[in-house]
C-alpha cells in the first residue's frame, strides 16, 4: 500500500475536510512510501513508538499526535525525541482527532456505545461529535458501572444516586466534560465521558444527573482499533494495537 493513497483513502473515509481541529489530520511525519504493517494506539507516546518500530511498523496510526493548536511549535525536547525515532527507522505518523471521535461507525463514541450497549438516537455538542441515546436494558446506576468496569477494565469514578434508574444516556470519550450541561439539557439520566473537572460535580448534584468519568484513554481506544482493523481488511495489511496503558 502506498503511504498516500493510504492518507488519501482515510481522508475521505473519515471526512477529515469537514472538520475544524485542534491538530493536523492525516500524515503527521512521513517515513517510507510503502506500508504493509500498522500499528495503532490512542497517543503517539514515546513508549508506543519503540514498541511499533520494535514490531517492525512501516507506519503508526494514532488518535492524539502532535502540532496541537496553541503549543510551542519548536521541535524540541520530548517531541524532538519523538520525531527523530520516526525519523530515524523512516516510519510514518498518521493522526486523527475530531474524525475519528464523530465517525459513525469506526468513530470512538460508536465504536464505545457497541461495547456498552447504548443505542444512539442523536448527536449534539461541538460538530456534533457527542451522542445521546437509550440503553439496550434500563439499568441501576450502580448496575451500569459495573458494566462499564467490567468493559474497559476500570473502575469509573462516578458522581450520583447508585439505586436511580438510567434508561437514557448521553456520552462522549475522552476529555469531553463541558458537554455535561447539553447532555442535562437534552433530559438524559447520565452522562459518560473521560475526565471530569470540579464543577461538574455540583451540576451532577444539582440537576440529579450522574456523571461517569471513565476514563479517557480507557474511553479512547476502540476507534483507532477499528480503523486499523479496517484498513488491514480492505488493503491486506497487517495490524496491531498496542495499548500504552495510562491512569486517566
Amino acid at each position: 500500500m502506498v503511504l498516500n493513497e493510504l492518507r488519501d483513502y482515510i481522508a475521505s473515509l473519515l471526512e477529515i475536510g469537514r472538520f475544524r481541529d485542534y491538530c493536523p489530520n492525516g500524515v503527521q511525519v512521513e517515513g517510507r512510501a510503502q506500508v504493509l504493517k500498522i500499528a495503532s494506539g490512542v497517543t503517539a507516546s514515546q513508549r508506543l513508538l519503540e514498541a511499533a518500530t520494535a514490531w517492525g511498523a512501516d507506519a503508526v496510526l494514532v488518535h492524539h499526535g502532535y502540532f496541537w493548536r496553541g503549543e510551542d511549535a519548536a521541535i524540541s525536547g520530548i517531541k524532538k525525541r519523538r520525531v527523530a525515532h520516526l525519523l530515524q527507522h523512516d516510519v510514518s505518523l498518521l493522526a486523527y482527532h475530531l474524525p475519528l471521535d464523530a465517525h459513525a461507525e469506526l468513530g470512538n463514541n460508536a465504536q464505545l456505545a457497541r461495547r456498552l450497549g447504548f443505542v444512539e438516537l442523536g448527536r449534539f455538542g461541538e460538530q456534533d461529535i457527542a451522542c445521546h441515546g437509550d440503553l439496550v436494558q434500563p439499568q441501576t446506576l450502580a448496575g451500569l458501572t459495573r458494566h462499564i468496569a467490567d468493559t474497559l477494565q476500570r473502575e469509573p469514578q462516578v458522581i450520583g444516586e447508585e439505586g436511580r434508574t438510567i434508561r437514557r444516556m448521553a456520552w462522549c470519550t475522552g476529555a469531553a466534560q463541558g458537554y455535561f450541561m447539553q447532555a442535562v439539557e437534552l433530559g438524559v439520566d447520565a452522562f459518560l465521558t473521560g475526565e471530569i473537572s470540579e464543577q461538574n460535580v455540583h451540576v451532577a448534584e444539582e440537576a440529579g444527573v450522574a456523571f461517569i468519568a471513565a476514563g479517557h484513554h480507557a474511553t479512547e481506544r476502540y476507534g483507532v482499533q477499528a480503523l486499523g482493523e479496517h484498513l488491514a481488511a480492505r488493503f491486506a495489511l497487517e495490524h496491531r494495537f498496542f495499548d500504552m496503558d495510562v491512569p486517566v
